[in-house]
């Protein structure tokens, strides 16, 4: 989705950081994607026929405002365009073990969110001789499944599909900002009991935050995934909310700053919530959108579950 200007950027985009997008030129243009979570809007594809890689891409990115993208990472890691897709597998990582389950589920098309290969852009030329990357692109290779990473694409929607899935989670929907969603306006409530309400929903057994716990809190943040703390910061600057949640933040940046404006008397927190749990819905709503398009196509959800324990 385009940048809103006076909005700094997260984790979308081919830049790696844009989180807010141009909705109102969208809306002005009459262009909106209808949400597979919100809406029952019929099926237009016939249960009957196959269909390849490229022809489910293309069906995604022709409802993306703007249309293909250039540059982007959402490109093929493994596997061939023509491929005829007899199971899908959507993720946050296409993970060796996400790799082993979709094997079970005999599904040959791994749609994730994330890199595969540990780097943005999925560059491999310094893997080649890796035996982690060998054995993991031996083993979709061996049985044949493409892996796309839809990041950009689905972050392009209006609204974010990103966002929308998250929002759709924490039952939030109602209270979103309906040009801007990730500013988000609740019942006053005390910070503790948002940060139990956050790990309930999105099944999180620890976060990190930065705050008062007995803090009334009603003006909400969200900015999913990796925005930076620049980005992160300059969001606080300019909405003034009473709590920031994120994904991941560096910890010499916005903790910092935050950490810093308590001292200074301001009412504001700081809640982290790790990359993958504040983006994993998003991975959900692109499986109601494949289940609305493509309902022969049998499609499943695999969490890929957080990398990081807790000890």
């Amino acid at each position: 989705m385009r940048p809103v200007k006076d909005l700094a950027a997260i984790d979308s985009g081919f830049s790696r950081r844009k989180f807010i997008y141009d909705i109102s030129a969208a809306v002005g243009a009459g262009v909106l994607l209808a949400s597979p979570l919100l809406s029952n809007a019929a099926n237009f594809i016939s249960g009957d026929e196959t269909y390849t890689v490229k022809q489910i891409m293309d069906m995604f990115i022709k409802g993306v405002p703007g249309g293909v993208l250039d540059p982007t990472v959402d490109t093929l890691k493994a596997g061939s365009p023509d491929t005829k897709v007899n199971g899908i597998v959507t993720t946050m990582f296409a993970t060796i073990a996400v790799i082993r389950e979709a094997i079970d589920l005999n599904a040959n098309f791994i749609i994730a969110h994330e890199p595969t290969f540990y780097n943005h852009t999925d560059d491999t030329s310094w893997l080649q001789n890796d035996e982690v990357y060998r054995y993991k692109i031996d083993l979709l290779n061996k049985h044949n499944i493409a892996v796309w990473r839809n990041h950009d694409y689905i972050h392009h929607l209006v609204p974010d599909g990103v966002t929308t899935g998250v929002l759709a989670k924490l039952d939030w929907q109602k209270y979103a900002d309906e040009k801007i969603p990730n500013i988000i306006t609740l019942p006053a409530t005390t910070l503790k009991k948002l940060i139990m309400h956050v790990k309930t929903k999105l099944n999180i057994e620890k976060v990190r935050y930065v705050g008062n716990p007995g803090q009334v809190c009603k003006n909400v943040l969200f900015i999913p995934g990796a925005a930076g703390g620049r980005a992160q910061i300059e969001a606080i600057m300019k909405y003034r909310p009473d709590v920031l949640i994120v994904g991941e933040i560096q910890e010499w940046e916005t903790a910092e700053y935050v950490r810093d404006a308590l001292a200074k008397g301001d009412n504001l927190s700081l809640v982290t919530l790790g990359h993958i749990a504040s983006e994993e819905p998003g991975s959900e709503y692109m499986l109601n959108w494949l289940k609305d398009k493509f309902p022969a196509i049998k499609a499943t959800h695999v969490p890929s579950r957080n990398s990081l324990s807790f000890m």
